[in-house]
């Protein structure tokens, strides 16, 4: 057991005395350094050697001074040498070191200074000898209470959860495979973890088991693994008295981990060789926020080829559980802690070891390991408040495992699978482990939970089938505070047979569920919770499709009539702020929602970009597109709310397998030969031509009599073509347009000129192009269309304004806007604009076309001219003058941002849908006179 940190302070004090006027190098320097290893409680003869042999850059033999594989290095010079010199001499030695061998530190010393370097986070502190009690704490490595930051990328994490990898594949191709090689693999986890972390003392017990107790050829190292987890699963009490001493030397940890009988892995060589690569490690370096997730991804070959690219980061877990808990929490505490009132401070303390925490999509744990642990440390500055005074005097906490009142059974999860499961558990273990580290430095004192005595509350199971409380099988459930996570991003297309099924089950009786995200399952399954735990909050990271488009009408509608929800907090759209290679490019949402009102102003934190850290706004309300807006959904309309907006449709669909649509070189071949063919065959234009200026044509067959098809023998067999394609469709629809093979499936070109929209458009542009068309241009599926338009409606579509309802409202395809009739136009809110105002956007619109015009001339696309580093300065301007018009047609005063026109435009889509509804019932009285 390491020495507590009042025991290491004593006796660094009695070593600076003895060696405060020392200064030989060769005579005292191998004394020095066994008296300050014996500062911590260690013998440097068991961890440490003296004059290592190692050849040096240059190829000459070298000789180090103090060599801890893995750990340090030590340099030793007489009084008032060099200590950059000395410096140097050390790293001469790391070529001639194995990577398993580079240590983490470099110590230098000339008795009167030490300098301490960490090559991991390149720090360095220089201070004289007599200054040693101040900079203690930074040697707490040698004992054991090493102080760590863990970064989401430190290649430690991808290495080790490599290593395990490439042992999971062994054995699972040797024969062991299934539940007991996912027990095994959690098993020495812990242990590799435990070796390097004060679990296991001596650190490197682990290690030294294996390579002392264990055959060269492997053959006997699974009996040793089983031998060994039977005695980690026996207290000290109940061992047989003939135990092998190495063994009785390993700890009783707790039976929940190693209780269960497995069969024998059975290793050679080459499986010890991993192992022992493996053991090599420094594995208190890891994260257990993130591990888990990457030793999940290890497990299968196929995955780890994109190690650590779909977990949750840590900067994404704080910005929900700050909100959601955290920054409530410590707000508490500093009022307690300003009244200085012991009895509120002590109740406080209370109530974070009542609090109960689930993630009902746990996965490996990482929202629960980070939570416990930001809860692990506001109660070690509780207690430090506590006992102020005490440790101000130099006192000590006595009984530490008294005083700590947090613990991992606080934690609650429930995950599909059952590998992941067991990793949350352990990771959770972990933590609580490093945060004991934590309170040993904090209050002076060791300590370790040891045996584990209590342990998160991980169930295995299907969340959207379990009950929530039940699951967890005591005869008094839980009440949770607090749920949280990251749910499955599942979209409608990708969704199993199994997952569908499920989400019907719990959607069950809501219209227009079969569209939802697979994430929306749990949103409702929390309500459902809620509704008999008011007092219970929830968040979630979601992808931003649950605020936009149609899912927003059908799930937000759910939760707020038929469980009264209040969204508390919201992250707007944000980048998945993972870096690692072969990250997912997902843009998500957070959302704080509960059954009770917030109290005060509700918190939103918003983004210039997607990448940048957001910025927070307190406001009335929180709508379901994230935005400060009253709680209105916008739900799919057959026609347009405002009455000044003229029908919008599709354009038309071929429904051909391609058989009646033409590349240019196909139409030019067909003319070439036909040139009587030319009436019938037609521009053909969907968004992406429109944008990008591709040239598509179609047969457009609507007129073409009998006579004249029949002497076209290339359009007659793209005919037959058609028809045959049509009859052989598994849709009975579609086997009756084979009745008109010379026809579009399905026809909506009008005979006038029309308005095109692009149904999608860049998520890039600051405008969404739209242009006119005459009637001979065939609008394909991938388009809308406006018939009657005019440059009013040109110029109101083209506006900052509508772009602004847009980006709220509108689905997205990726991360590109997906524009719909049904959800966007018809429910945009048009202003109400006076025959001077109409003139002025028809104007502005009209020079709008004008400044685009030379430049489509030119060769120029419309992906071109609007792309934000691309536009011309001319459009530029035109659109500016545009949005002004535009703006002062809504209303007299200027929008000061985007969220400023977005809450205008729900208050008047309110007004105009609360005006249809008063409405709805003297249309149906005249209809029944």
């Amino acid at each position: 057991m390491p020495l507590s940190w009042n025991e290491i302070k004593t006796r660094a004090a009695a070593f600076v005395h003895e060696y405060r006027d020392e200064t030989r190098e060769h005579a005292e320097a191998k004394t020095f350094w066994d008296a300050f290893f014996n500062v911590f409680g260690v013998s440097r003869r068991k961890v440490a050697s003296f004059e290592e042999a190692v050849k040096k850059a240059s190829g000459r033999q070298g000789f180090i001074d103090l060599f801890w594989p893995g750990v340090l290095i030590a340099e030793h010079k007489s009084r008032g040498r060099d200590l950059d010199a000395a410096y140097g001499q050390a790293l001469d030695y790391f070529p001639g070191l194995d990577d398993a061998a580079l240590p983490r530190y470099v110590v230098v010393s000339d008795f009167e200074r030490l300098r301490l370097n960490d090559l991991d986070t390149g720090d360095a502190v220089e201070f004289a000898l007599l200054d040693l009690l101040d900079h203690i704490e930074r040697f707490g490595f040698i004992a054991g209470y090493e102080k760590r930051s863990y970064d989401e990328q430190d290649p430690v994490n991808v290495r080790a959860a490599a290593k395990m990898g490439d042992l999971h594949d062994r054995l699972k191709d040797a024969g062991y495979t299934g539940h007991d090689l996912e027990v095994v693999l959690v098993r020495l986890l812990f242990c590799l973890f435990a070796d390097d972390t004060g679990i296991f003392t001596p650190r490197g017990l682990f290690e030294d088991y294996l390579l002392t107790r264990t055959a060269e050829d492997g053959s006997d190292l699974g009996g040793k693994l089983t031998v060994l987890f039977e005695v980690l699963n026996t207290p000290p009490e109940d061992r047989q008295r003939t135990l092998d001493e190495q063994l009785a030397a390993f700890p009783y940890v707790n039976g929940a981990l190693f209780a269960e009988r497995l069969r024998t892995a059975h290793f050679n060589a080459d499986l010890r060789t991993q192992l022992l690569d493996a053991c090599a490690l420094d594995w208190g370096a890891i994260s257990p926020a993130i591990f888990g997730a990457m030793f999940q991804s290890a497990m299968d070959a196929e995955a780890r080829r994109e190690l650590g690219a779909h977990y949750t980061s840590e900067q994404n877990i704080l910005k929900l559980i700050g909100p959601l808990f955290m920054d409530g929490l410590r707000a508490d505490f500093e009022r307690a802690r300003a009244r200085n009132s012991r009895p509120e401070l002590d109740r406080f303390h209370r109530r974070l070891a009542d609090l109960r925490l689930l993630d009902p999509a746990c996965g490996c744990g990482n929202f629960l390991v980070i939570a416990y642990r930001e809860l692990r440390r506001l109660e070690i500055e509780v207690i430090r408040e506590l006992y102020r005074r005490d440790l101000e005097r130099g006192q000590r906490v006595t009984n530490i495992a008294d005083v700590l009142r947090v613990n991992v059974d606080q934690c609650f999860g429930i995950e599909i699978e059952e590998f992941p499961a067991q990793i949350a558990q352990v990771a959770l273990w972990l933590m609580d482990h490093q945060m004991n580290t934590e309170v040993s430095t904090a209050l002076g004192e060791y300590f370790t939970r040891l045996p584990l005595r209590r342990a998160a509350h991980i169930r295995h199971g299907n969340a959207l089938t379990f009950d929530w409380a039940a699951c967890f099988g005591d005869d008094q459930p839980p009440t949770f505070d607090y749920i949280l996570g990251n749910p499955p991003f599942v979209g409608k297309k990708e969704q199993t047979t199994a997952q569908k099924q499920d989400l019907r089950a719990v959607m069950h009786g809501v219209r227009g569920a079969g569209v939802l995200d697979f994430v929306t399952g749990w949103y409702i399954r929390s309500a459902q919770y809620m509704q008999a735990h008011p007092e219970t909050a929830t968040a979630f990271v979601s992808t931003n499709s649950i605020s936009q488009g149609e899912q927003v009408g059908i799930l937000w509608n759910e939760l707020f009539t038929t469980y009264g929800a209040s969204i508390h907090f919201a992250h707007r759209t944000f980048q998945w702020s993972n870096e690692a290679p072969g990250k997912a490019a997902v843009h998500c949402v957070i959302v704080g929602f509960a059954l009770v009102e917030a109290p005060g102003r509700r918190r939103l934190f918003e983004y210039n970009d997607v990448r940048d850290e957001p910025h927070e706004v307190k406001v009335a309300n929180i709508n379901p597109y994230l935005v400060d807006a009253p709680n209105v959904v916008v739900l799919k309309r057959s026609k347009p709310v405002s009455a000044d907006a003229p029908p919008m449709s599709y354009g038309s669909m071929p429904i051909d397998s391609g058989n009646l649509i033409l590349s240019p070189e196909e139409a030019d071949e067909i003319l070439q030969k036909h040139p009587e063919a030319a009436p019938f065959i037609r521009p053909y234009f969907g968004g992406n031509e429109f944008l990008n200026s591709d040239a598509r044509y179609c047969l457009w067959l609507v007129d073409i009599p009998p006579a004249v098809l029949r002497a076209l023998p290339p359009i007659l067999e793209r005919v037959e073509a058609n028809r045959v394609y049509r009859l052989s469709s598994g849709r009975a629809a579609t086997n009756k347009l084979a009745a008109t093979p010379t026809l579009f499936g399905e026809i909506r070109q009008p005979d006038t000129r029309f308005l095109l929209v692009p149904k999608v458009s860049s998520e890039n542009r600051d405008y969404m192009p739209v242009g006119y068309f005459e009637a001979e241009n065939i609008a394909s599926g991938s388009a809308l269309i406006i018939p009657d338009a005019d440059g009013y409606h040109v110029g109101v579509l083209s506006s900052t304004m509508h772009m602004a309802w847009m980006r709220y409202v509108a689905g997205r395809m990726k991360s590109d806007y997906q524009y719909s009739a049904r959800i966007v136009y018809n429910n945009f809110p048009w202003p109400e604009a006076t025959a001077k105002q109409r003139t002025q956007v028809e104007a502005a619109a009209e020079a709008v076309l004008d400044a685009r015009a030379p430049h489509l001339d030119a060769g120029a696309t419309l992906a071109d001219l609007y792309d934000p580093l691309a536009m011309p300065p001319a459009l530029t301007k035109a659109h500016n003058t545009l949005d002004r018009a535009v703006d002062r047609a809504y209303r007299p005063q200027p929008f000061t941002s985007e969220a400023n026109r977005v809450a205008f435009l729900f208050e008047r889509y309110e007004a105009l849908t609360n005006a249809l509804f008063a409405e709805q019932p003297k249309r149906t009285k005249k209809r029944r006179r």
